[in-house]
């Protein structure tokens, strides 16, 4: 979640203004980055609770640790609520305290790497100092919603407020969900186009590599991967697939109007978020917004606007592919080999076009809806979605050889998909390989996650 913006600039007052924003993020090849963004749960070390922001071990605390490393504050009501680096990554906080690098953009997988190993070497040095761990898993797998923290962050507040109008979920997938995205870059309209519809169709097939999240309040919870089910009772005014990427004219236009019709949450003015829940941006760039009348947008505003809408691909001025559980070091390094190896490379985004452009938009539905129960063995037209797997991360596999990146370790990126390579070989998820231990090894003791899953 991004630290606060404020207001600034010109009014919005046509859609046009929207719409040239967002073809600002077209960018020659090659000025594509690659943003990796990864959350993880922070506990106590003596009992594994979620940690508090107050008190030591405490969120603030190890956000206060950080600053060691070069970390600047960024403060809210006083509270110390993110960090920035010169390199333009940042570190901020999910609702429930979950900790979050949002990563620098970066030419290569191997640079990624680096990053999210410093990164946790850095978190560790301050848990070992205030006797706290850190986990990355999709979902919180002991603790109840009551016995998790709200960090004190404005907009949280407002959403939490707003979010048991429209689903049921909503809370747990403000103060209990985890995941791991990448954010992607795209040289025009058209490439945008393409790289969506790969996007939406396929994600489900990453949900399901990445299925980690088969424990709920220390028990399994009859799914592989709950986070992503969450998302389906949250809100649907702002979740869910998106047909309309698939309607010929799809482009930047026809994304402003979806997001002008998401409900607004907050407006960010002097330090402090406004509550504006439910009220529709459209009003708003009319002079018409409840409680605001007279006053018009500003790009701030629009960018704040871009952040309200929660589905599996984003658009902003990059794309960001937000559909996988948290999980280990290896596979934050996967996640964004596997969407650069099948986005960077104009032969493995054809290849990867090819599996999906015949699905229709209810079997994609279907996907979206099974895959959290049954991962890799979700029914697919007579088969599973284990060969599709299978096919998707061998595209990536060569989508990564084409684009040669060495470093002094490894000849080029492909190094990074071999525990998805593994994965779908043998079509067995995350997810399952951890209810095998906690049924044999583990003997249904849940802290044994902790101990061994831990960064």
């Amino acid at each position: 979640m991004s630290a606060p913006s404020d207001a600034a600039g010109e009014p919005v007052t046509t859609k046009a203004q929207l719409v040239t924003y967002l073809e600002g993020g077209n960018k020659p090849r090659e000025n594509w980055r690659i943003g990796t963004e990864h959350e993880k749960f922070a506990y106590d070390r003596s009992d594994f609770r979620a940690l508090p922001y107050d008190g030591e071990p405490g969120i603030q605390a190890l956000l206060n640790g950080l600053k060691q490393f070069g970390w600047e504050p960024i403060c809210e009501g006083g509270n110390v609520i993110a960090l920035r680096e010169s390199g333009g990554g940042s570190v901020t906080l999910e609702p429930g305290g979950q900790f979050e690098l949002s990563g620098a953009p970066l030419e290569n997988i191997h640079q990624t790497c680096n990053e999210v190993h410093t990164h946790l070497d850095q978190v560790r040095a301050v848990c070992d100092e205030i006797g706290a761990g850190v986990l990355g898993h999709g979902f919180n797998p002991k603790w109840r919603r009551d016995d998790i923290s709200w960090m004190p962050k404005g907009r949280y507040k407002i959403m939490r407020e707003y979010m048991p109008k429209k689903g049921t979920l909503g809370h747990d997938m403000m103060l209990r969900t985890c995941t791991v995205q990448v954010n992607l870059d795209f040289s025009s309209e058209a490439d945008m186009v393409r790289k969506m519809r790969v996007g939406v169709a396929l994600q489900p097939v990453v949900t399901a590599l990445f299925a980690n999240s088969p424990f709920t309040e220390g028990k399994p919870n009859g799914f592989l991967s709950y986070r992503s089910h969450v998302w389906t009772d949250t809100d649907p005014d702002r979740c869910g697939m998106l047909p309309f990427v698939f309607d010929d004219g799809f482009g930047f236009e026809r994304w402003v109007d979806y997001l002008l019709d998401v409900p607004m949450y907050f407006l960010y003015r002097d330090g402090k978020y406004l509550d504006v829940s439910g009220r529709s941006f459209r009003d708003f760039m009319a002079g018409r917004l409840a409680g605001h009348e007279g006053e018009y947008p500003t790009m701030s505003d629009w960018a704040d606007q871009m952040t309200m809408p929660f589905p599996e691909v984003r658009l902003k001025r990059f794309i960001e592919m937000r559909g996988a559980d948290a999980g280990p070091w290896t596979r934050l390094c996967a996640l964004p080999a596997l969407w650069v190896g099948l986005l960077y490379d104009d032969a493995a985004l054809e290849a990867a076009w090819d599996l999906c452009k015949d699905w229709t938009v209810e079997e994609m539905e279907e996907l979206r809806d099974g895959v959290p129960r049954q991962a890799l063995k979700t029914p697919f037209r007579a088969k599973t979605l284990q060969p599709i797997a299978r096919d998707l991360v061998a595209i990536a596999v060569e989508g990564l050889k084409r684009r040669a990146v060495p470093d002094r370790v490894y000849r080029d990126e492909v190094p990074y998909l071999e525990e998805l390579q593994e994965i779908a070989a043998t079509g067995v998820s995350p997810a399952e390989q951890l209810l095998e231990k906690f049924e044999t090894e583990w003997q249904g003791d849940i802290d044994r996650l902790y101990r061994e899953m831990s960064y």
